[in-house]
């Protein structure tokens, strides 16, 4: 949509409904097999053209907003495939916490890409695109398609899941954030051969929902994160039908059947410990 100030986009959260690392590839990183889905917990990502430069705002101090940025980084790609605009201006309105697993970094450069997209009127194809966003980090393919995926490789190779089972999903922050190359360091996986393609799973009912939500991470922290698995049972005893790590952490999300369902549990989870909590819905 457009503004006075410019492009603005949504910019979703994610969680991982299941999340299995494989071992490390030549370039170190590792192969990743994960159903991902958008839900609706939003940033917003404004764009709009400015004289030169880049820059990069956001209501969140803790953000960076250096070239180490997400936005500024997919904006200097853009900017050198497209060879317009001279410079952009980009403001993040941030709700998604930091370091939550969550995918918001990844979602805001998504976001920055589609709003250059709208601002210059040129459009990569599917490839470039797909291409530009996997320099940017695992999680930026699956943000600039959207919807439900399977994701594997290091991210890029996704298969979309046709969803069938809706969820609201109550997702708990708590007041530590967790580092994704930490986690990584914890599973202490070796090298190994990437695995072979899956397909995309079906979920038919919530039974098939419930048993497919895991993730390789709650080993990984273990015990020298133990609120991560009493969240989980937080939420199991407040009527969620499953509940996980999303991506490396630290955010921990319940699946409900209903709203109401949810802000019950909200109310049962309140603690003035500076959790943050969300109530969002699969997009």
């Amino acid at each position: 949509m457009k503004a006075s100030a410019g492009f603005n986009f949504l910019a979703p959260a994610k969680i991982n409904i299941s999340l299995k690392v494989f071992g490390k590839r030549p370039d170190g990183y590792h192969n990743i097999r994960s159903v991902m889905v958008p839900v609706s917990l939003y940033d917003i990502v404004t764009v709009e053209e400015a004289e030169s430069g880049i820059r990069v705002e956001s209501t969140d101090p803790s953000v960076p907003t250096d070239s180490t940025n997400s936005c500024g980084k997919a904006a200097s790609l853009f900017m050198e495939w497209a060879g317009v605009p001279k410079g952009v201006r980009i403001h993040i309105r941030k709700r998604i916490p930091a370091q939550a697993g969550l995918g918001g970094g990844s979602s805001d450069a998504a976001a920055a890409i589609k709003g250059l997209m709208s601002l210059t009127g040129r459009r990569p194809s599917r490839e470039i695109l797909l291409g530009m966003a996997a320099r940017l980090g695992a999680d930026v393919p699956f943000f600039a398609l959207g919807g439900a995926q399977l994701a594997e490789g290091l991210g890029e190779r996704l298969t979309p899941v046709p969803w069938q089972v809706p969820f609201i999903t109550l997702i708990v922050k708590p007041l530590f954030g967790l580092s994704t190359q930490e986690g990584y360091r914890r599973l202490g996986r070796g090298t190994g051969e990437p695995p072979e393609g899956g397909e995309a799973p079906v979920f038919r009912d919530w039974e098939d929902l419930a048993a497919a939500v895991s993730n390789d991470f709650e080993s990984a922290w273990g015990e020298a994160r133990p609120e991560i698995g009493e969240i989980k049972e937080e939420l199991r005893s407040a009527g969620a039908r499953a509940a996980g790590l999303s991506g490396s952490g630290s955010a921990v999300f319940g699946l409900f059947e209903s709203a109401e369902a949810a802000l019950k549990a909200r109310g049962m989870l309140s603690r003035d410990d500076g959790r943050q909590m969300f109530i969002a819905r699969n997009i």
